[in-house]
């Protein structure tokens, strides 16, 4: 099942990604400005920010495999129609909506839900494991798409990826024929450290118990901050490269190398998290992401590789590293059967930063042509996300022990009163 979870990750995440690649080719043949190709990935994160309620509703009432086969025919749709564009309005339409919410139902908030239940005293290791796959369908796409649009061009790429996706979705199916329901994890796993004992975390969550948190809304936050700091760098770095000389097919290898680096950075922050906390850990991911934008920063030419390397490998390291802490941390303060819609509500926040991110570095380049300002707004929004995190250091104290929807909390005794997982 784990298995499964990060091969339809992987395939998602590479398709999505490699629009940083036709980026680049749709302004040579289309000549439209770096604001106006990045339109489209930005509708594609609001989209994606907006339906996750949707999926993660979807995902609690029919379970993942529906989910994959709904999602892998939306994205072979959106893929065969792609290669046949020939205006603005339509790429928007087919990647910014009917590709991404295909790619929503075989992403992270389908799975969570699911691995959460199976893990819980391994839980950061567990979505580690699956979040790696952003990283690794980043990287594999980069190098493999730009040789693909180079050698065959655009169009035909788009061919090649949707029958590849034709292809692969019924196998990726098959493997969640067995997880329809959920089986809960058993009891009396000890709690990740910095939370109460099991015992004394609430049952369950509601989505509207959760909203009336605080915590929901530093959650948001962190998510918002966090698609912010990482888009404003990662749509344009490729095109970043070819406007420092570098040679098209050799920026996106090494960008492609350094994001493979992201498989071990994902699965080591997340596992670390289980054992110092996920405030420590996702802190950890930002100050090295926050590195590898530096780097970029001090690129002025194709004469600085080495400066390249460290961009991409500090980034590459840490992209998505966040996730499996963030993502662990909403399943340790949330719990309960509405998981995927509580989850799903709350990546409305990465939406929006992703979404302001991709448009505004465009935005940024076509008005000073450089992106150097848009890198400078990356490193502040990552240090937003790491006040916002260390924020969520203690759990919720809103709802007791006991307490159901629509009754009264048990009574507790007069000599336990005043004591809970709050404080």
């Amino acid at each position: 099942m784990l298995g499964g979870a990060f091969a339809a990750f992987t395939v998602s995440a590479g398709l999505m990604h490699s629009y940083a690649i036709f980026l680049v080719a749709f302004i040579e043949e289309f000549r439209w400005s770096r604001a106006e190709t990045s339109i489209a990935y930005s509708v594609s994160q609001l989209v994606a920010g907006a339906s996750s309620p949707l999926v993660g509703a979807l995902v609690d009432r029919l379970g993942p495999r529906r989910l994959l086969l709904l999602g892998g025919s939306l994205l072979v749709l959106g893929l065969l129609a792609s290669a046949f564009i020939s205006a603005l309005w339509q790429i928007i339409l087919l990647y910014g909506v009917v590709m991404t919410i295909g790619a929503n139902c075989l992403g992270l908030v389908v799975f969570v839900p699911l691995l959460s239940r199976h893990f819980v005293r391994r839980r950061g290791m567990a979505i580690s494991i699956v979040q790696s796959a952003n990283g690794f369908g980043r990287a594999a796409s980069a190098p493999l798409v730009q040789l693909l649009i180079s050698t065959l061009g655009w169009r035909e790429t788009y061919l090649a990826q949707a029958a590849f996706m034709a292809a692969v979705v019924p196998f990726l199916a098959s493997l969640f024929r067995r997880a329809a329901r959920y089986p809960l994890a058993a009891e009396g796993d000890p709690p990740p450290r910095g939370l109460a004992p099991t015992a004394l975390l609430p049952p369950e969550w509601s989505l509207g118990e959760a909203v009336r948190t605080p915590h929901f809304w530093l959650l948001f936050a962190v998510y918002l901050f966090t698609g912010l700091g990482s888009f404003l760098v990662s749509l344009h770095q490729l095109a970043f490269a070819v406007d420092r000389g570098f040679d098209k097919l050799y920026a996106a290898g090494v960008l492609g190398l350094g994001s493979f680096l992201a498989i071990a950075g994902t699965i080591f922050t997340g596992t670390l998290s289980d054992y110092v906390g996920r405030e420590l850990s996702a802190i950890l991911a930002y100050g090295i992401s926050i590195l590898g934008v530096v780097c970029a920063l001090l690129v002025t030419g194709p004469d600085q590789g080495w400066l390249l390397w460290l961009h991409a490998c500090f980034f590459g390291l840490t992209w998505g590293a966040r996730g499996p802490a963030i993502t662990a941390k909403t399943a340790d303060l949330f719990p309960g059967r509405q998981l995927g819609t509580i989850l799903g509500v709350i990546t409305i926040g990465s939406g929006i930063g992703s979404a302001a991110g991709s448009w505004a570095a465009g935005w940024i380049f076509d008005l000073s042509g450089s992106y150097r300002l848009a890198f400078m707004l990356s490193i502040a929004a990552y240090l937003c996300g790491c006040i916002a995190f260390w924020a969520l250091r203690r759990p919720p104290r809103g709802k007791l022990l006991g307490e159901d929807a629509g009754r009264r909390p048990t009574p507790r005794p007069r000599h336990e009163r005043g004591r809970g997982a709050g404080r």
